[in-house]
Protein backbone atom coordinates (compact mmCIF):
# COMPACT_ATOMS: atom_id res chain seq x y z
CA UNK A 1 0.00 0.00 0.00
CA UNK A 2 2.67 2.17 0.52
CA UNK A 3 3.83 1.65 -2.50
CA UNK A 4 0.42 2.49 -3.96
CA UNK A 5 0.43 5.51 -2.44
CA UNK A 6 4.51 6.52 -3.43
CA UNK A 7 3.12 6.12 -7.17
CA UNK A 8 -0.24 7.93 -6.60
CA UNK A 9 2.34 11.02 -5.31
CA UNK A 10 4.74 10.16 -8.11
CA UNK A 11 2.18 10.38 -11.17
CA UNK A 12 0.97 13.88 -11.06
CA UNK A 13 4.66 15.19 -11.19
CA UNK A 14 5.40 12.75 -13.93
CA UNK A 15 2.82 14.33 -16.14
CA UNK A 16 3.12 18.02 -15.45
CA UNK A 17 6.41 18.04 -16.91
CA UNK A 18 5.48 17.58 -20.69
CA UNK A 19 3.01 20.12 -20.11
CA UNK A 20 5.18 22.30 -18.57
CA UNK A 21 7.83 21.86 -21.51
CA UNK A 22 4.55 22.08 -24.47
CA UNK A 23 4.04 25.25 -22.62
CA UNK A 24 6.81 26.85 -22.68
CA UNK A 25 7.58 25.79 -26.73
CA UNK A 26 4.05 27.51 -26.61
CA UNK A 27 5.06 30.81 -25.12
CA UNK A 28 7.92 30.80 -27.34
CA UNK A 29 6.40 30.25 -30.53
CA UNK A 30 3.82 32.89 -29.24
CA UNK A 31 6.84 35.39 -29.01
CA UNK A 32 7.56 34.77 -32.78
CA UNK A 33 4.01 36.02 -33.84
CA UNK A 34 3.30 33.46 -36.18
CA UNK A 35 -0.18 35.26 -37.51
CA UNK A 36 2.16 37.93 -38.51
CA UNK A 37 4.57 35.42 -40.01
CA UNK A 38 2.15 33.34 -41.85
CA UNK A 39 1.47 36.45 -43.74
CA UNK A 40 5.02 37.28 -44.27
CA UNK A 41 5.68 33.72 -45.52
CA UNK A 42 2.74 33.85 -47.74
CA UNK A 43 3.86 37.49 -49.70
CA UNK A 44 7.39 36.21 -49.48
CA UNK A 45 6.82 33.09 -51.12
CA UNK A 46 4.59 35.10 -53.62
CA UNK A 47 7.57 37.25 -54.40
CA UNK A 48 9.47 34.40 -54.79
CA UNK A 49 7.35 33.18 -57.61
CA UNK A 50 6.50 36.27 -59.42
CA UNK A 51 10.34 37.01 -59.40
CA UNK A 52 11.51 33.73 -60.32
CA UNK A 53 12.95 34.18 -64.41
CA UNK A 54 10.58 31.36 -66.59
CA UNK A 55 13.26 31.26 -68.64
CA UNK A 56 15.06 29.57 -65.90
CA UNK A 57 12.47 26.38 -66.20
CA UNK A 58 10.93 24.42 -63.03
CA UNK A 59 10.62 26.67 -59.90
CA UNK A 60 13.22 25.76 -57.52
CA UNK A 61 11.55 24.29 -54.51
CA UNK A 62 13.95 23.95 -52.03
CA UNK A 63 15.40 28.01 -52.82
CA UNK A 64 12.29 29.00 -52.01
CA UNK A 65 11.99 26.95 -48.55
CA UNK A 66 15.54 28.23 -47.62
CA UNK A 67 14.32 32.10 -48.46
CA UNK A 68 10.87 31.49 -46.49
CA UNK A 69 12.38 29.61 -43.65
CA UNK A 70 15.23 32.30 -43.47
CA UNK A 71 12.69 35.15 -43.90
CA UNK A 72 10.69 33.49 -41.03
CA UNK A 73 13.08 33.47 -38.63
CA UNK A 74 14.11 37.07 -38.84
CA UNK A 75 10.66 38.16 -38.77
CA UNK A 76 10.12 36.12 -35.41
CA UNK A 77 13.33 37.75 -34.04
CA UNK A 78 12.19 40.68 -34.77
CA UNK A 79 8.59 40.44 -33.36
CA UNK A 80 10.12 38.58 -29.86
CA UNK A 81 12.57 42.02 -29.85
CA UNK A 82 9.80 44.14 -30.43
CA UNK A 83 7.89 42.49 -27.72
CA UNK A 84 10.56 42.79 -25.38
CA UNK A 85 10.91 46.70 -26.03
CA UNK A 86 7.57 47.00 -25.32
CA UNK A 87 7.00 44.54 -22.04
CA UNK A 88 5.92 47.53 -20.32
CA UNK A 89 3.60 49.38 -22.52
CA UNK A 90 2.07 45.44 -23.69
CA UNK A 91 1.17 44.77 -19.56
CA UNK A 92 -1.16 47.75 -19.53
CA UNK A 93 -3.28 47.31 -22.80
CA UNK A 94 -5.64 44.28 -22.93
CA UNK A 95 -4.73 43.07 -26.73
CA UNK A 96 -1.18 42.63 -25.61
CA UNK A 97 -1.52 41.52 -21.83
CA UNK A 98 -0.96 38.19 -22.15
CA UNK A 99 2.09 38.12 -24.67
CA UNK A 100 4.40 35.85 -22.82
CA UNK A 101 6.30 38.59 -21.85
CA UNK A 102 3.95 40.85 -20.90
CA UNK A 103 2.37 38.51 -18.62
CA UNK A 104 5.46 37.15 -16.97
CA UNK A 105 5.62 33.60 -18.56
CA UNK A 106 9.06 34.14 -19.95
CA UNK A 107 11.92 36.25 -18.64
CA UNK A 108 12.69 39.41 -20.56
CA UNK A 109 16.55 38.60 -20.50
CA UNK A 110 15.49 35.32 -21.58
CA UNK A 111 13.53 36.88 -24.54
CA UNK A 112 16.08 39.10 -25.47
CA UNK A 113 18.64 36.01 -26.08
CA UNK A 114 15.85 34.22 -27.71
CA UNK A 115 14.94 37.49 -30.22
CA UNK A 116 18.96 37.85 -31.03
CA UNK A 117 19.41 34.09 -31.42
CA UNK A 118 16.76 34.11 -34.32
CA UNK A 119 18.02 37.04 -36.01
CA UNK A 120 21.57 36.25 -36.06
CA UNK A 121 20.80 32.68 -37.28
CA UNK A 122 18.07 34.02 -39.77
CA UNK A 123 20.16 36.96 -41.10
CA UNK A 124 22.62 34.00 -41.45
CA UNK A 125 20.54 31.45 -43.21
CA UNK A 126 19.39 34.35 -45.72
CA UNK A 127 23.00 35.48 -46.42
CA UNK A 128 23.65 31.64 -47.85
CA UNK A 129 20.48 31.84 -49.89
CA UNK A 130 21.05 35.85 -51.31
CA UNK A 131 23.21 38.30 -49.93
CA UNK A 132 20.77 41.09 -51.17
CA UNK A 133 17.42 39.30 -49.49
CA UNK A 134 19.53 38.63 -46.35
CA UNK A 135 20.81 42.73 -46.22
CA UNK A 136 16.68 43.79 -47.07
CA UNK A 137 15.93 41.65 -44.10
CA UNK A 138 18.37 43.63 -41.70
CA UNK A 139 17.55 46.52 -43.03
CA UNK A 140 13.93 45.77 -42.41
CA UNK A 141 14.38 44.88 -38.67
CA UNK A 142 16.52 47.79 -37.69
CA UNK A 143 14.05 50.22 -39.25
CA UNK A 144 11.51 48.75 -37.57
CA UNK A 145 13.34 48.58 -34.51
CA UNK A 146 15.03 51.60 -34.29
CA UNK A 147 12.41 54.20 -36.11
CA UNK A 148 8.98 52.29 -36.19
CA UNK A 149 8.70 51.26 -32.46
CA UNK A 150 9.61 54.38 -30.49
CA UNK A 151 8.04 56.44 -33.08
CA UNK A 152 4.94 54.88 -31.71
CA UNK A 153 5.28 56.87 -28.66
CA UNK A 154 5.89 60.00 -30.52
CA UNK A 155 3.72 61.23 -33.48
CA UNK A 156 0.64 59.31 -35.07
CA UNK A 157 3.36 59.15 -38.20
CA UNK A 158 3.81 56.08 -37.03
CA UNK A 159 2.18 54.27 -39.39
CA UNK A 160 3.70 55.70 -42.20
CA UNK A 161 7.28 54.61 -40.81
CA UNK A 162 6.44 51.44 -39.97
CA UNK A 163 5.38 50.78 -43.72
CA UNK A 164 8.33 51.03 -45.18
CA UNK A 165 9.85 48.44 -43.44
CA UNK A 166 6.36 46.24 -43.32
CA UNK A 167 5.93 45.56 -47.57
CA UNK A 168 9.98 44.70 -47.97
CA UNK A 169 8.77 40.72 -47.76
CA UNK A 170 7.89 40.38 -51.06
CA UNK A 171 11.22 42.24 -51.79
CA UNK A 172 13.13 39.75 -50.10
CA UNK A 173 11.73 36.73 -52.48
CA UNK A 174 12.03 38.65 -55.25
CA UNK A 175 15.22 39.06 -54.07
CA UNK A 176 15.89 35.64 -53.52
CA UNK A 177 14.69 34.27 -56.70
CA UNK A 178 16.67 36.87 -59.01
CA UNK A 179 19.34 38.35 -57.33
CA UNK A 180 18.36 42.18 -58.11
CA UNK A 181 15.12 44.18 -57.91
CA UNK A 182 13.42 45.67 -60.46
CA UNK A 183 10.43 47.84 -61.41
CA UNK A 184 7.82 45.17 -61.16
CA UNK A 185 9.05 43.76 -57.58
CA UNK A 186 8.69 47.66 -56.43
CA UNK A 187 4.50 47.13 -57.80
CA UNK A 188 4.67 44.38 -55.58
CA UNK A 189 6.21 46.49 -52.15
CA UNK A 190 3.20 49.15 -52.99
CA UNK A 191 0.77 47.15 -53.19
CA UNK A 192 1.62 45.91 -49.38
CA UNK A 193 3.02 49.42 -48.64
CA UNK A 194 -0.68 50.71 -49.07
CA UNK A 195 -2.56 47.70 -47.89
CA UNK A 196 -0.95 48.45 -44.53
CA UNK A 197 -2.83 51.74 -43.58
CA UNK A 198 -6.06 50.46 -43.38
CA UNK A 199 -5.15 47.53 -42.11
CA UNK A 200 -3.50 48.84 -38.96
CA UNK A 201 -6.26 51.63 -39.44
CA UNK A 202 -8.90 49.06 -38.37
CA UNK A 203 -6.61 47.64 -35.36
CA UNK A 204 -5.64 51.70 -34.25
CA UNK A 205 -9.47 52.19 -34.18
CA UNK A 206 -10.88 48.89 -32.23
CA UNK A 207 -8.10 49.32 -29.35
CA UNK A 208 -7.93 52.96 -29.32
CA UNK A 209 -8.45 53.64 -25.85
CA UNK A 210 -5.75 50.66 -25.35
CA UNK A 211 -3.16 52.39 -27.16
CA UNK A 212 -4.34 55.32 -25.37
CA UNK A 213 -3.85 53.77 -21.59
CA UNK A 214 -0.38 52.63 -22.80
CA UNK A 215 0.81 55.47 -23.93
CA UNK A 216 1.01 55.00 -27.93
CA UNK A 217 0.13 57.53 -30.36
CA UNK A 218 -1.44 55.69 -32.96
CA UNK A 219 -4.05 58.07 -33.03
CA UNK A 220 -4.33 61.59 -32.46
CA UNK A 221 -5.06 62.50 -29.09
CA UNK A 222 -7.64 65.40 -30.11
CA UNK A 223 -10.73 66.07 -32.73
CA UNK A 224 -8.16 65.25 -35.67
CA UNK A 225 -8.35 61.61 -34.12
CA UNK A 226 -11.38 60.57 -36.93
CA UNK A 227 -10.58 62.34 -39.73
CA UNK A 228 -7.21 60.86 -39.02
CA UNK A 229 -8.20 57.63 -39.45
CA UNK A 230 -10.73 57.76 -42.19
CA UNK A 231 -7.97 59.44 -44.57
CA UNK A 232 -5.36 56.81 -43.70
CA UNK A 233 -8.04 53.88 -44.21
CA UNK A 234 -9.67 55.79 -47.44
CA UNK A 235 -7.16 57.07 -49.43
CA UNK A 236 -4.72 53.87 -49.99
CA UNK A 237 -7.25 51.72 -50.25
CA UNK A 238 -8.52 54.22 -53.02
CA UNK A 239 -4.76 53.97 -54.47
CA UNK A 240 -4.85 50.31 -54.31
CA UNK A 241 -8.24 49.96 -57.02
CA UNK A 242 -6.04 52.10 -59.75
CA UNK A 243 -2.84 50.61 -58.83
CA UNK A 244 -4.44 47.38 -59.98
CA UNK A 245 -5.48 49.22 -63.43
CA UNK A 246 -2.14 50.45 -63.58
CA UNK A 247 -0.33 47.28 -63.45
CA UNK A 248 -2.38 46.28 -66.40
CA UNK A 249 -2.02 49.21 -68.68
CA UNK A 250 2.09 49.18 -68.23
CA UNK A 251 1.68 45.38 -69.39
CA UNK A 252 2.78 43.99 -66.13
CA UNK A 253 0.08 41.43 -65.39
CA UNK A 254 -3.21 40.51 -67.16
CA UNK A 255 -6.98 40.38 -67.37
CA UNK A 256 -6.85 37.60 -64.54
CA UNK A 257 -4.73 40.01 -61.96
CA UNK A 258 -6.44 42.89 -63.10
CA UNK A 259 -10.88 41.42 -62.65
CA UNK A 260 -9.44 39.54 -59.13
CA UNK A 261 -7.52 42.43 -57.72
CA UNK A 262 -9.95 45.42 -58.89
CA UNK A 263 -12.91 43.56 -57.38
CA UNK A 264 -10.40 43.09 -54.01
CA UNK A 265 -9.46 46.40 -53.83
CA UNK A 266 -13.32 47.59 -54.30
CA UNK A 267 -13.91 45.58 -51.52
CA UNK A 268 -11.83 46.79 -49.36
CA UNK A 269 -12.61 49.93 -50.00
CA UNK A 270 -16.30 49.37 -49.22
CA UNK A 271 -15.20 48.57 -46.00
CA UNK A 272 -12.75 51.59 -45.49
CA UNK A 273 -15.73 53.60 -46.46
CA UNK A 274 -18.28 51.83 -44.04
CA UNK A 275 -15.91 52.20 -40.98
CA UNK A 276 -15.46 55.73 -42.03
CA UNK A 277 -19.51 56.26 -42.03
CA UNK A 278 -20.34 54.13 -38.90
CA UNK A 279 -16.89 54.77 -36.73
CA UNK A 280 -17.94 51.72 -34.95
CA UNK A 281 -15.79 48.54 -33.70
CA UNK A 282 -17.90 46.28 -35.61
CA UNK A 283 -16.58 48.37 -38.44
CA UNK A 284 -13.32 48.30 -38.12
CA UNK A 285 -13.55 44.87 -37.56
CA UNK A 286 -14.87 44.19 -40.82
CA UNK A 287 -11.85 46.00 -42.33
CA UNK A 288 -9.52 43.90 -40.85
CA UNK A 289 -10.88 40.84 -41.74
CA UNK A 290 -11.13 42.03 -44.98
CA UNK A 291 -7.41 43.47 -45.05
CA UNK A 292 -6.11 40.20 -43.76
CA UNK A 293 -8.01 38.46 -46.82
CA UNK A 294 -7.11 41.20 -49.37
CA UNK A 295 -3.16 40.61 -49.23
CA UNK A 296 -3.03 36.75 -49.83
CA UNK A 297 -5.65 36.50 -52.59
CA UNK A 298 -4.32 39.67 -54.56
CA UNK A 299 -0.96 37.80 -55.19
CA UNK A 300 -2.49 34.39 -55.57
CA UNK A 301 -4.29 36.30 -58.60
CA UNK A 302 -0.82 37.54 -59.49
CA UNK A 303 0.21 33.94 -59.52
CA UNK A 304 -2.90 32.41 -61.13
CA UNK A 305 -2.16 35.15 -63.93
CA UNK A 306 1.36 34.18 -64.71
CA UNK A 307 0.55 30.24 -64.40
CA UNK A 308 -2.22 31.07 -67.36
CA UNK A 309 0.24 32.95 -69.37
CA UNK A 310 2.71 30.26 -69.87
Amino acid sequence: MAANRIARLEAPTFQRRPTAVVQALADYWALTKPDVNLLIAIVTSAGFYLGYPVQYGGLPVGLLFHTVVGTMLVSGGTGTLNQFVERRFDAQMRRTSRRPIASGKIEPARALRFGISLLVVGTAYLASVNLLASLLAALTTLTYLAVYTPLKRKTPLCTLAGAFPGAVPPLIGWAAAQGTLSIESWMLYSVVFLWQFPHFMAIAWMYREDYERAGYFVLPRDDRKTSFMVWQSILPSLVLVGLSGVATFKGHEGRIYFGGTFLCSVWMLYYASHLALVKTNTAARRLLVASVVYLPVVFLFMILDRLCAK
